[in-house]
């Protein structure tokens, strides 16, 4: 049900099995996915190694922009939870060399403290 969440507008965590044969062609040797949540269209995935933010392009949906982010050029990062009007939560992270953190806004439907805490998990090792 995660993919369908995902194109209703909805932040979900997505089952890996139903990325790993897609998502096989990007990953390196012996690194493994771990997490993966869907935001609308596009998707993230957290593996062993590092963060993957898959922005998917176009009508059809076929082109896709794999960004990677290794863990170890995470400089901090920071949540902001929604309020009364404004709902959305916001996950910033800003990586190293780069003046404007990478942001990615999340509804209520996914706990943005469970995403923040998968990513401190990582990159706090």
């Amino acid at each position: 049900m995660g993919i369908l969440d995902g194109m209703l507008g909805n932040a979900s965590k997505i089952d890996i099995e139903d990325l790993r044969e897609d998502f096989a062609k990007v990953l390196a040797p012996n690194e493994r996915v771990e997490h993966a949540y869907q935001l609308i269209r596009d998707y993230f995935v957290f593996t062993d190694k590092r963060l993957v933010v898959v922005n998917i392009q176009g009508v059809t949906g076929s082109k896709k922009e794999y960004h990677s982010i290794p863990y170890k050029s995470v400089t901090h990062f920071s949540i902001e939870t929604g309020g009364t009007l404004d709902l959305d939560a916001d996950l910033k992270i800003w990586i190293s060399s780069t003046s404007e953190p990478f942001t990615q806004k999340f509804n209520k439907r996914l706990s943005i403290y469970e995403v923040q805490a998968v990513l401190a998990s990582y990159v706090l090792k």
